[in-house]
């Protein structure tokens, strides 16, 4: 019993501190600064790729800013024809590298650029010869593009998207044709009429005109 006493006596007793429950308002917290973080890396993006559009001066007086290149004598030689020519059709466009570049700035503000990038993936993968990389190429853009919550998921209904998902069983050139086509429909009707009347385009237009003048 003594033993038992002194055991007792040398025992010092260490309160328990309860770990610290994170609360509802930490949580939301977190998430509004990390939101916040996200928010402000993409408006300064935005801010860089869309400086021409700030509607305290034309918009874009320098058109160069909006495409890809360095500007070169060729990109300024770019003709009020040949800018002209894009709105004769979404076609057109499509096929002059600078008419691109302006299509995309444009769409980047609708946030909607999926939609382009997708139709020129499906461009690029229709020139692939090697049926290793053509398979290999084909898992990628769907995982990309049309896949259900892919990161740059683009709007097609879901019977396009299951029958291109069968159609990656046996990969061929032509196996996002029903996709893109949708997408290229999509662009057509709804973006390009914008597009044309935006101030992106209006503006390049003037661009080019007071050049010759």
């Amino acid at each position: 019993m003594k033993e038992d006493a002194s055991k007792s006596s040398d025992q010092v007793d260490t309160p328990q501190i309860p770990p610290r429950k994170h609360s509802l308002s930490d949580h939301t917290l977190g998430k509004d600064l990390r939101s916040t973080r996200t928010g402000q890396r993409q408006n300064r993006g935005m801010r860089t790729r869309l400086g021409c559009l700030s509607h305290k001066s034309d918009s874009c007086s320098d058109f160069t800013a909006i495409l890809p290149d360095k500007p070169t004598r060729a990109l300024k030689r770019l003709s009020t024809e040949e800018a002209t020519r894009w709105a004769d059709s979404f076609d057109v466009l499509l096929t002059h590298k600078y008419g691109v570049a302006a299509f995309r700035t444009f769409l980047k503000t609708e946030f909607s650029e999926e939609n382009l990038e997708f139709w020129l993936a499906c461009e690029e993968f229709k020139k692939i010869r090697s049926t290793t990389k053509l398979a290999a190429k084909a898992h990628r853009i769907f995982e990309e593009f049309i896949d259900v919550q892919a990161p740059r998921e683009v709007n097609i209904d879901f019977q396009t998207r299951e029958a291109t998902r069968r159609n990656l069983q046996e990969p061929s050139p032509s196996c996002f044709d029903q996709a893109q086509g949708k997408i290229h429909s999509l662009m057509e009707k709804d973006s390009y009429p914008r597009f044309l009347r935006s101030k992106i385009y209006t503006d390049l237009l003037s661009q080019t005109q007071r050049r010759l003048s």
